[in-house]
């Protein structure tokens, strides 16, 4: 899958796109519009970006469990090369602070992720200050020539770019849980 980016100051235009690419066969977790003013997006009904996802949280923590994992990692190995699991206690104490070392790094990583973009928008954020909208459409292969038809048709929504897309697995599996809750009562 593929991300692409849109921009448009008119979020009327972005309705009637978003319509028109569901029409087409394009579920409501591959479409989402990014803007700074949430309260005209949702009087639109358009897919907004979660308020978490628009923070540098998900990317931040893992970057923090990867430093993490490393010192814990180092802290394990410098435990062992100093002899210091031959005391009474064992590994056990040295374990566990590796873990904590490594829940520690973790943590710190989404706390300062929240203070943060996300990676994947910081290019829009001049645009989103001048109050343009951003939609992002993630595309299968199969879809692109239907993306190509109902952009064709909404010139004033101009072209940003590429980027990586949400996995193919996580927007079925969005697709499948809202099917599921349809059909329960």
């Amino acid at each position: 899958m593929l991300r692409h980016y849109f921009i448009s100051n008119d979020l009327d235009e972005l309705e009637k796109v978003e319509n028109e690419l569901e029409q087409q066969g394009f579920t409501e977790p591959q479409i989402h519009v990014l803007s700074e003013n949430d309260a005209d997006v949702e009087n639109h009904h358009l897919h907004e970006v979660a308020a978490v996802l628009k923070q540098d949280v998900v990317h931040s923590t893992e970057l923090g469990a990867i430093v993490g994992a490393i010192g814990a990692c180092t802290f394990l190995l410098l435990t062992y090369l100093l002899n210091w699991h031959l005391s009474a206690a064992g590994w056990v104490p040295f374990v566990f602070l590796a873990i904590i070392i490594l829940g520690f790094c973790t943590w710190e990583g989404g706390f300062i992720g929240i203070q943060e973009p996300n990676v994947n928008f910081k290019r829009f954020q001049e645009m989103l200050h001048n109050g343009k909208h951003i939609l992002f459409v993630d595309v299968e292969p199969r879809q692109e020539l239907a993306l190509a038809s109902v952009m064709k048709i909404h010139p004033n929504v101009s072209v940003s770019g590429f980027g990586e897309s949400t996995p193919n697995w996580v927007i079925r599996a969005q697709d499948n849980f809202k099917r599921f809750m349809k059909v329960m009562p």
